[in-house]
């Protein structure tokens, strides 16, 4: 393949080139046309420049949902750096952690985070640091005391091989890993969407109330250039405003998970109303979905539309055809274009109705993880990624999910690996032991819970344990209740039973 095949014109400049004024981004502080958001993201990139920011270069980026960060990715693109988002809800420890293990040579901060940027900053003297900011009156976005460098080296052409983001995600055994995003994986993602869910360019619009730190919301900004379509981004998710904003501003397509959803229906009960015929699809990610949400859903015909994705498939890898959605209640789907999907136990691919953990392979997954060739050996064969989940296909080929990974627990859509707090309560010096598994909860679907085994004469209590790892863990990883127990439950091999840990209730 030559160099030529491997490259597309910039995604947004060729939106603004073919539809300067149709409406790109609106959120609650502004709105702006292809043409602006196209110059907003040159004047931003040149500014970048003047940091040394240049091809290659890692880039964090540390801001809420809002126009900012949005137009930071697109500047990032313009000068080939590297985007890392950061996950906001982390500790500074986690947070710095990610930064030494991705060499990051910037931090990018809005105001909302301007006090953890300093502290990060403090601790990491070498990293140059910038502040974005959004001026309304002006409706433009820009580095606060950064002059632009009009000289700036910007790429007008993307290459599809190379790397547009690298995304955290913790693995099986609790370890943070770097997820390579390519911008040929943001494209056939996009390309397999459209071909299942279909395009409609003139109407379609879609919400984005999913964290942009994550590769859910990323993959919607791609869309929103590649499409040519409107987004509208809301800082935080609230049931009543995206309600609100699905009756009255044309809504088409908005991507949730299963907590989110529920929230939904319940506000639309309590105001009495119901959503219009423009919403064609609700995209319902983040876990197997509960079967009488599915029901419920089906009752008032609102069209929601299964899938099943992960970080290092780039989003959606299956999903469920609108015109399925009654038909395979419950599944996932099949596979988009792009995608290929088998079911393996023991190693062996295994047929209809059988179940294994499911893997993927095509252009839109990951080739592997940043400086971990371990990790990524370990994951992926042949091409084919190992995500540890367990589902099995039907005999037309459907895809449903019977669990996530065995111990993940899912929370409001975050992962939540067991492992990873079971290693921070282990680090006190009076825990013997600990396992954490997780409890149904009916506002975060999971939440998790720990059982600890103290050494001989401890008198630690489970609120000084739960203090201890508050301070070392995101508020949402830290466990809801903590159980003083006896010994463990441990298979012949000494490995803990995590699912005979409820028994212990």
């Amino acid at each position: 393949m030559n160099s030529i095949e491997t490259h597309l014109p910039n995604w947004l400049q060729r939106c603004a080139d073919n539809t300067p004024q149709k409406q790109a981004i609106s959120t609650p502080e502004i709105e702006w046309t292809f043409a602006e958001f196209n110059q907003q993201t040159i004047q931003l990139a040149r500014q970048l420049s003047t940091l040394g920011i240049k091809q290659g270069s890692r880039v964090a980026l540390l801001a809420s949902n809002g126009v900012p960060f949005v137009v930071c990715v697109h500047a990032l693109i313009r000068l080939g750096a590297v985007l890392v988002p950061l996950n906001v809800r982390l500790t500074l420890e986690e947070q710095l952690w990610l930064l030494r293990d991705v060499e990051a040579v910037a931090l990018l901060s809005d105001a909302a985070y301007a006090s953890r940027a300093a502290a990060i900053q403090q601790a990491l003297p070498a990293l140059t640091a910038a502040r974005l900011q959004l001026e309304t009156a002006r409706r433009q976005v820009s580095l606060q005391g950064v002059a632009p460098d009009l000289h700036a080296p910007l790429l007008d052409e993307i290459e599809l091989e190379a790397t547009q983001a690298i995304m955290y995600t913790s693995g099986t055994t609790g370890t943070p890993k770097g997820v390579i995003i390519t911008y040929k994986m943001q494209w056939w993602n996009a390309v397999g969407s459209a071909l299942n869910l279909g395009h409609q360019a003139d109407s379609d619009c879609w919400l984005l109330c999913m964290p942009l730190f994550h590769i859910g919301g990323l993959s919607i900004l791609m869309k929103n250039v590649i499409y040519g379509i409107r987004i509208i981004v809301y800082e935080k998710f609230d049931a009543a405003i995206v309600n609100r904003a699905i009756r009255e501003q044309g809504i088409s397509i908005i991507s949730v998970v299963a907590v989110m959803l529920q929230r939904m229906l319940a506000e639309l009960d309590a105001s009495q109303q119901r959503y219009p015929t423009t919403l064609r699809c609700v995209l319902l990610g983040g876990g197997p979905a509960p079967r009488p949400l599915l029901e419920d859903c089906a009752s008032r015909n609102v069209p929601v539309v299964q899938t099943y994705g992960l970080t290092e498939s780039c989003s959606q890898a299956v999903t469920l055809s609108p015109a399925d959605a009654l038909r395979k209640l419950g599944s996932a789907g099949r596979p988009l274009l792009p995608v290929q999907l088998r079911i393996v136990d023991k190693g062996v691919a295994v047929g209809p109705n059988q179940a294994g953990v499911i893997c993927l392979k095509g252009p839109s997954i990951t080739a592997g993880y940043d400086h971990r060739p371990d990790a990524t050996a370990a994951t992926i064969q042949d091409g084919w990624l190992t995500t540890g989940d367990i589902g099995y296909l039907d005999n037309e080929g459907y895809l449903y999910v019977l669990d996530r990974r065995s111990d993940l627990i899912i929370s409001g859509g975050e992962n939540i690996y067991p492992a990873e707090i079971e290693a921070v309560l282990l680090t006190h010096p009076d825990v013997a032991e600990v396992g954490v598994c997780g409890q149904p909860d009916p506002q975060w679907g999971q939440v998790p819970i720990a059982f600890v085994h103290l050494h001989a004469g401890s008198s630690l209590t489970p609120a000084e344990l739960i203090a201890y790892a508050t301070q070392r863990l995101a508020r949402y990883k830290v466990p809801r209740s903590i159980y003083l127990t006896p010994p463990l439950p441990h298979n012949s091999s000494g490995k803990l039973l995590r699912r005979e840990l409820p028994k212990l209730l």
